[in-house]
């Protein structure tokens, strides 16, 4: 599945809620899972961990949806295969 697919099944499933919430609350939400991702990522619980991943792209991509940006397309505008900064790959810059 790319990028698109999956922002696409996330608009498909939750967009009506989403779009309701709006991006201040969308965004809250994604805040949130990326907390709970931080927490997974101290414990061995690797099932846990998989599950946070999911909900912070889930939230992601329900967030892009929520403002209209494709995230597949802004992802690969502003990587192009390289680094943005350096333009290098593997990534060149200092720190």
């Amino acid at each position: 599945m790319h990028v698109h697919e999956f922002q696409d099944l996330m608009r498909r499933i939750y967009f009506h809620r989403d779009s309701k919430r709006g991006a201040t609350g969308t965004f809250n939400w994604l805040v949130d899972e990326v907390g709970e991702l931080g927490v997974a990522t101290k414990g061995g619980d690797r099932k846990g961990l998989e599950d946070e991943f999911a909900d912070v792209l889930a939230w992601l991509a329900s967030l892009a949806n929520v403002v209209g940006i494709d995230l597949e397309g802004a992802a690969m505008k502003k990587y192009d295969n390289k680094c943005p900064k350096c333009r290098r790959v593997p990534c060149n810059c200092s720190a």
